[in-house]
């Protein structure tokens, strides 16, 4: 894998632990030769991991809509910044230029971008790994209410398993790599009620 995509907050948030999470992930992604995509941003932990990934010599592409970009918030100190005209073309060239998704700690942006890439895999659109990364706890109400989507029939138990997660940078990334897609509808049918 050449490329991760990382999807995180434009802010850093009230606990240390995502900053570090943002710092850890970005160095790894340079010492494994990993690039970064993302939001192309200069703030929040989007700019902790963009500035991890280039000092550690490692390469971040930023994909930043027009409109982001006129409120000065696109990273300059990157590999290559990408300008868009909208969010969906945003998206989709992140989409296109990553190998697998990673979510750090975001709002709604950060699950947005990150349930999209879900629903593609669902679909079949792509086959690659999406993972969370599930600092202090961060995403275990998310990973509690896609359990329930599965106890209430409208999520196939597969599809669940799209949905990596750990509370580590190196096992979460061991995790991505050694993915592989199931070859399943996602529709459920009435026969299988």
């Amino acid at each position: 894998m050449q490329r991760f995509c990382v999807f995180c907050a434009s802010s850093v948030g009230n606990d240390p632990a995502f900053i570090r999470a943002a710092e850890s992930l970005g160095q790894t992604l340079a010492a494994r030769q990993i690039g970064l995509v993302y939001g192309g941003g200069n703030i929040g932990l989007m700019g902790v991991i963009a500035d991890a990934v280039m000092n550690g010599g490692g390469q971040a592409i930023g994909v930043i809509p027009q409109a982001l970009v006129d409120k000065e918030l696109a990273h300059r100190g990157i590999t290559e910044l990408r300008i868009v005209h909208s969010m969906h073309e945003r998206k989709a060239l992140m989409a296109e230029l990553s190998d697998a998704f990673i979510a750090l700690p975001g709002g709604f942006g950060t699950m947005e971008e990150f349930c999209e890439v879900l629903t593609w895999a669902q679909l079949g659109l792509h086959k690659k790994p999406s993972g969370l990364l599930n600092i202090s706890g961060f995403y275990d109400h998310f990973l509690l209410f896609l359990d329930h989507i599965v106890e209430t029939r409208l999520l196939r138990p597969q599809h669940r398993e799209l949905v990596l997660d750990s509370t580590n940078v190196e096992d979460l990334l061991t995790r991505i790599s050694a993915w592989k897609p199931a070859a399943i509808d996602k529709w459920i049918h009435p026969e299988e009620t």
